[in-house]
């Protein structure tokens, strides 16, 4: 299965942001859409990947902080300043077994899929987890439907 055939399956809906975007704002966006990430893009580009990740660490790095002295309010932090700005890509065209590989060794549950310079869309680890279960439900009707038809042996 490749990673082309997940996105025709998942949908082509994209939530995107522009990196000077505040974070609060992309926030409120991933709570209303239940989504664990967004695609950065800055005129019509790739300008990186916001997940929940990078939002519990600037969280967690700001109270860390504020423990030792005054920090920026949230409301000043603008997606630019948490963004992965350089995050792992899958082609249309990748096997799953190798966009899993590439999950696992890079730590990223978000990927986006790129074509030369033109975003395709966003697979999860859920999208592939979802599809490999499918995959093998399938396989497994199959195969139990062939031994039930096996022809006996006379």
């Amino acid at each position: 299965m490749e990673v082309s055939e997940i996105l025709k399956v998942k949908g082509t809906t994209l939530y995107t942001v522009m990196p000077e975007t505040m974070l609060s704002d992309a926030v409120i966006v991933m709570a209303e859409h239940d989504i664990g990430s967004l695609v950065v893009m800055d005129r019509g580009r790739l300008a990186g990947m916001l997940t929940f990740r990078e939002v519990i660490r600037v969280l967690a790095r700001r109270q860390q902080e504020h423990r030792t002295g005054p920090t920026r309010p949230v409301a000043e932090i603008i997606v630019r300043d948490v963004m992965n700005p350089a995050p792992t890509i899958a082609s249309p065209s990748m096997d799953v077994n190798e966009l899993r590989r590439l999950m696992l060794e890079n730590h990223q549950r978000y990927l986006p899929v790129m074509e030369a310079e033109v975003l395709l869309g966003v697979i999860s680890f859920h999208d592939v987890a979802k599809a490999v279960l499918e995959e093998q439900s399938f396989e497994n009707r199959m195969l139990k439907a062939y031994i039930r038809d096996w022809p006996a042996e006379g």
